[in-house]
């Protein structure tokens, strides 16, 4: 039960997407505070994101030996890709930042995440030929219908244009990023840590012109606390996460990979309760548990259209 050209097996690429979406749905909530304790702008939270993550991961691809699956790709390819996906990564990022910063977390969240689906959708059939099939098309509603019922749980945050279309951009970015890894994957693209240590280099490059004229070097009166934020948003929603997201991207379909990447507004919601003590309401739990089933259902299928011999 393995994707042959990435070499990862499907059970294995699923988890490490799980993992990915968790993690992703805290990086929100931490920009939130990062703004509520500092004039951070978006561009240079994510910035420092992406230059804090790059050295975590190239710490890691030094300690740790290269697989022998792993391919030699040719500099000019390596270079495609890693330019690809990290202006792809660029674009997702700072457009969810500055969408949270924009219109607040909920409705950034449910707007990036709610629209990734459907561009990756289309995206898929029409540049890889991708069939979402019945079960992904009702997992894709489902998961839809979930984020909508999570939004009407949110209390009624106020819904600015700017920030609807900066959510739309991000969810653009991110969709881009999916595909090309899932394209670059099913051709036998080389060892996840490497690929991950370029992107965030190339990604570190085209933000740091901005991130200057933004404001590199933040004021705050809690200085302490705003490194401490900037460490976790490194270590755990982009290290962490990314090198997991890009291993399984790879080995699992487009459309999979976004309904499950959907577990981030989940992540927000149970980390809203958990740790910020809001009350679960209803719809909250109603929305979660629709999502929580589409990925289920979605990951099934995919493991299960796996296990079926090619003819």
């Amino acid at each position: 039960m393995s994707n042959a050209a990435s070499g990862l097996p499907i059970g294995r690429g699923l988890l490490y997407l799980f993992i990915a979406g968790a993690a992703w749905g805290t990086a929100g909530a931490v920009a939130a505070l990062a703004y509520e304790v500092s004039d951070l702008g978006p561009v240079a939270l994510s910035f420092w994101r992406c230059a804090s993550g790059l050295v975590l991961l190239t710490a890691v691809r030094l300690v740790r030996p290269r697989p022998l699956t792993a391919v030699r790709e040719p500099f000019r390819r390596k270079a495609l890709r890693a330019g690809a996906t990290g202006l792809g990564l660029a674009v997702f990022q700072t457009g969810y930042f500055a969408a949270v910063e924009s219109t607040g977390l909920a409705v950034a969240t449910v707007v990036t995440l709610g629209a990734g689906p459907v561009f990756v959708a289309l995206g898929a059939r029409l540049t890889l030929g991708e069939r979402l099939g019945r079960g992904g098309a009702v997992a894709v509603a489902g998961a839809l219908a979930g984020l909508g019922v999570l939004t009407l749980g949110g209390g009624g945050s106020a819904v600015r244009p700017s920030g609807v279309l900066l959510g739309l951009v991000s969810a653009a970015g991110g969709s881009s990023m999916t595909l090309l890894t899932r394209r670059w994957g099913r051709d036998g693209g080389a060892d996840a840590a490497r690929t991950s240590v370029g992107v965030f280099a190339v990604t570190s490059v085209l933000l740091l012109p901005f991130a200057l004229a933004e404001g590199l070097v933040p004021h705050t009166a809690r200085p302490d606390l705003l490194l401490w934020l900037l460490a976790y948003l490194a270590a755990v929603p982009t290290a962490l996460a990314y090198g997991l997201y890009f291993a399984g991207a790879a080995a699992v379909r487009s459309a999979t990979v976004s309904v499950i990447m959907l577990l981030e507004p989940v992540g927000a919601a149970v980390l809203a309760v958990v740790l910020l003590g809001e009350r679960l309401t209803m719809p909250t739990l109603a929305g979660t548990l629709l999502m929580l089933g589409a990925v289920t259902g979605l990951a099934v299928t995919e493991a299960r259209g796996a296990r079926r011999p090619a003819v």
